[in-house]
């Protein structure tokens, strides 16, 4: 532990405010609930960002008389197709340069260029977060994403119609969010452990649909003042939480001069209060290079697996309320509005989805079964949500729920427990200083997908909704593929744990404990 006066540097400054009011230090408990509740609040603000894009698009791109409107099998869709025509007179105008002929994919673009950009500097991100403050990180990352969320409100404003304009603030706005998931986890990963990890995060990854349904309701309501709006309060309030994060967020308990009372709950075998990494000594560690991280046995594989889990996961994110809006639900069009707020129903059962997935795979010991089994399941979930999800709203809402629930589950999982569990890996032989560059690694690779998922529906949507659903059914199915070694690694171990001579043994169940 560093010496009190570079500690107290270090101290963010309204924890000291705070020990100076109250006249004794900060406890360790008061610091792992001020941990969760602010990176809870910072991640949550933004996705509340994100999903300002998919609530707009309607707007920005108007309705037209054949998009989107065509189900699956054809022969359930051409006398709808004659019915509904006859209803399609309130037309949006629209905002040049989106209302054009090729308004959707220009949106697909945009999307691709904030995700491009957003998964290539999730990387540099990840391997800046090991050797730099993380709230100093996080704190950029959040006013820039806030400037640059309003930045594109700010068009309607400034009457902008240049295409080149939204897509470089996009491009800005992608990249300084890319400094928020590596850096939220390490810090999580630095005060909590490994005991019920996969419960506890999965409670705190619920921030990713409470984001995305906050910043549904909020874009949605503000759509009436003017959609400039609809980016602008969002992009305040990510601005708001990461002044807040600066101020109080502390990132490690060396940091803030508790280290004692670490070891001290340790002893007691607290887990709750364990460190992730036990006998740290920050003086020896050096930060895991970017080919070492990739080395880490499993971190390919849910890499590769977390590509196309947020390839389906973001398209949903992007383009569910623009599908809802364009699709006859019980032969009604539900308003730009009205579908941006059924959308969060995919994010609640995201929230059942990710806890559920977290508690199973603590009660199993099994990461990679866990997330297999909710990527399959996926499969015909959304292939029912695409026949029967236009009956009538009730199907709809149900099957969105479950959908959401399985699309999610191992997303959720992969992104957090699974991540914190490979950046504390037992070949790095107790090295803190990994846990970042890990995450960036798996969440870089998935983002990579959830770039290439709203691209590639920009297109295809235009053709055929049909379509794009038969590419997120097959894209599940290959995240699954990709994990199959690992669940048999898992399988057999829990096989072999299981026989008498192997009932003393201390082997681990994960595979990814598995060199």
């Amino acid at each position: 532990m560093g010496s009190p006066s570079k500690t107290r540097r270090m101290k963010p400054l309204g924890i000291q405010l705070y020990e100076c009011a109250r006249g004794s230090p900060i406890s360790f408990r008061s610091c792992q609930a001020l941990v969760l509740i602010l990176t809870f609040l910072s991640y949550a603000s933004y996705h509340a960002t994100r999903k300002t894009t998919s609530i707009v698009k309607s707007v920005l791109d108007p309705k037209t008389e054949n998009l989107g409107m065509l189900h699956w099998p054809s022969h359930l869709y051409l006398q709808d197709l004659r019915d509904a025509q006859g209803n399609m007179t309130a037309l949006y105008s629209g905002w040049a340069p989106f209302n054009a002929d090729d308004g959707t994919a220009l949106l697909g673009e945009i999307d691709l260029a904030f995700l491009g950009v957003y998964a290539i500097g999730m990387f540099f991100a990840g391997h800046l977060g090991d050797r730099v403050d993380l709230r100093i990180l996080l704190t950029i990352g959040m006013i820039g994403t806030g400037f640059f969320t309003a930045a594109f409100g700010a068009g309607n404003w400034l009457n902008i119609h240049n295409f080149y304009y939204f897509l470089g603030v996009q491009m800005m706005a992608g990249l300084f969010q890319s400094s928020g998931w590596p850096s939220v986890v390490a810090v999580v990963g630095n005060w909590f452990g490994k005991s019920k990890r996969g419960l506890i995060m999965g409670i705190w990854n619920a921030h990713t649909s409470v984001g995305n349904i906050s910043g549904s309701l909020i874009a949605a309501a503000m759509l009436k003042f003017g959609w400039s709006w609809s980016f602008a309060v969002p992009g305040v309030m990510i601005a708001v939480v990461g002044l807040a994060v600066f101020l109080f967020l502390p990132v490690g308990p060396e940091m803030i001069g508790i280290e004692e009372d670490i070891h001290e709950k340790d002893a007691e075998k607290d887990d709750m209060s364990a460190p992730l990494l036990e006998e740290r000594s920050a003086s020896k560690e050096k930060a895991v290079g970017f080919i070492q991280a990739w080395r880490i046995p499993g971190v390919a594989p849910f890499a590769l697996c977390l590509f196309f889990c947020k390839l389906v996961a973001y398209t949903f994110l992007y383009w569910l309320p623009f599908y809802i809006s364009h699709t006859a639900i019980g032969g009604v069009y539900l308003s730009d509005t009205a579908a941006g707020v059924l959308s969060t129903l995919f994010d609640v059962g995201g929230v059942v989805g990710g806890i559920l997935a977290g508690h199973i795979s603590d009660r199993l010991d099994a990461r990679a079964l866990t997330a297999a089994s909710f990527t399959f399941s996926a499969i015909p979930a959304l292939f029912f949500y695409r026949i029967y999800g236009s009956f009538s709203l009730y199907s709809n809402i149900a099957l969105m729920f479950v959908t959401g629930m399985l699309v999610n589950g191992p997303y959720a999982l992969i992104t957090t427990a699974v991540s914190a569990d490979l950046g504390t890996h037992s070949s790095l032989n107790g090295n803190s200083r990994a846990l970042a560059t890990v995450t960036a690694i798996i969440d870089g690779t998935g983002s990579i997908g959830a770039a290439v998922g709203p691209l590639l529906t920009g297109y295809i949507s235009a053709k055929s909704w049909s379509g794009v659903f038969t590419m997120l059914m097959a894209s599940a199915f290959v995240a699954g593929l990709l994990l199959s070694r690992l669940v048999m690694a898992e399988i057999s171990a829990k096989m072999e744990s299981r026989r008498p001579d192997a009932a003393a043994s201390d082997l681990p169940v994960s595979s990814m404990e598995q060199s």
